[in-house]
């Protein structure tokens, strides 16, 4: 497991020729899957465009240098569509405040640990009421760009430390796109895990004011019985309107 801080500003090489590709300069967050998709580029001569390389394409982080297998790894993420959307959405985790699905803060995001092999985001530190405590991403509901939204019971499965937060075993998942990390085994607190306990946890509920995607069409009317295709259409319409769906049920 790696620091996020730790892996910021290592030196990139490549393992064929042992040369250095550039630094990292930042972490590509997936919010649907709550994973590290890409390690943006800060190279002298990559000024215009934005370069990056896959996660998947990563061989090791190590305490001194991110390798990869060669220079092949850099990808223009103006050129990748799926990539540059994740780029655009500018979510970041540290800094972020914590609250659970019924509206109470609980916290906030200092730092977070990243799965080195696959690039999932497996436990958050945050400080809450002036202690420092560890949440394992299994009771993560929504990776939000200005909040992060948890399960209810969320503060009672605080840890006082990373080696206590309980990491979920791995699930095998079918291989994603080109561009995406493509990994066998995933954690359960990925995508779809993320999706069910969403629903779960939301279907059945009321409706108390009318909820509109980010075009202003109205998604779900006032007063309707939250069905699964309400709760995929709210989780597919983004993060900010799934938050705005979650703060208005009963």
């Amino acid at each position: 497991m790696k620091k996020s801080a730790e892996m910021k500003t290592l030196p990139i090489i490549s393992i064929s020729d042992g040369s250095e590709i550039g630094r990292v300069k930042s972490l590509v967050i997936n919010p649907e899957k709550g994973s590290v998709d890409f390690l943006t580029i800060e190279h002298e001569d990559w000024q215009v465009s934005v370069k990056a390389i896959p996660f998947k394409k990563v061989v090791g982080i190590g305490e001194y240098a991110v390798t990869v297998e060669n220079e092949n790894a850099v990808i223009d993420l103006n050129e990748i569509p799926i990539a540059n959307q994740l780029v655009n959405k500018k979510i970041k985790i540290n800094d972020t405040r914590v609250m659970t699905r019924k509206g109470q803060m609980i916290g906030n995001i200092q730092e977070f640990y990243v799965d080195d092999e696959t690039g999932a985001i497996v436990s958050l530190e945050l400080n809450a009421q002036d202690s420092v405590y560890f949440l394992g991403t299994e009771y993560v509901l929504t990776f939000g760009k200005d909040i992060i939204i948890v399960n209810e019971d969320a503060a009672e499965n605080f840890k006082g430390s990373f080696d206590q937060t309980a990491i979920p075993e791995p699930v095998i998942e079918e291989e994603l796109n080109t561009y995406q990390p493509q990994t066998q085994q995933q954690p359960r607190h990925g995508l779809e895990t993320i999706k069910t306990k969403q629903t779960q946890l939301l279907a059945g509920k009321r409706v108390t004011e009318d909820i509109y995607n980010l075009e202003g069409h109205l998604l779900i009317a006032k007063g309707s019985s939250l069905t699964e295709s309400d709760i995929k259409a709210a989780q597919e319409a983004g993060p900010s309107v799934f938050v705005d769906l979650t703060m208005n049920i009963k």
